[in-house]
């Protein structure tokens, strides 16, 4: 990773949610989840979370790396029917050796959505990918 990745950091991404990123939406083999209102379901909305550190860490990268979602402590405390644009702030709070803390928030247009905090661990994908091939071999399935 380079040496810009640094707490302070700060990036905001706006999402237009679709019915397709509403609870029925999650598991569709589930008749339970199937059955809930379609408005933006707890799952997804983690994602767009993720999905906007990954923005920010982008840049900061070297070639060859990426981050995998590691720890996530997140409230979810308002729902947001399909067609609200959501935005997600986040804003690197730590920097300790490959881990990234953030803080992150998300809003409506309405109301404040979520809020808690994400930490990302930053690897080499093809060293990641190695790990991964072990294990499906260790568990007897061709890669």
């Amino acid at each position: 990773m380079k040496p810009t990745l640094k707490a302070g950091l700060k990036h905001s991404f706006s999402y237009t949610v679709p019915v397709t990123k509403t609870v029925p939406y999650l598991y569709e083999e589930s008749p339970q989840l199937a059955a809930m209102p379609e408005v933006f379901a707890t799952g997804f909305m983690v994602a767009l979370m993720e999905w906007t550190c990954v923005q920010l860490l982008e840049s900061h990268l070297d070639e060859g790396e990426g981050s995998l979602g590691v720890h996530i402590d997140v409230s979810h405390k308002a729902a947001t029917p399909p067609g609200f644009t959501v935005t997600v702030d986040v804003e690197c709070t730590e920097v300790r050796g490959p881990r990234a803390s953030f803080k992150v928030s998300a809003h409506d247009g309405i109301e404040e959505i979520s809020a808690g905090t994400h930490e990302r661990f930053i690897v080499g994908w093809s060293r990641f990918e190695r790990g991964v091939a072990a294990k499906l071999s260790k568990a007897g399935v061709d890669a």
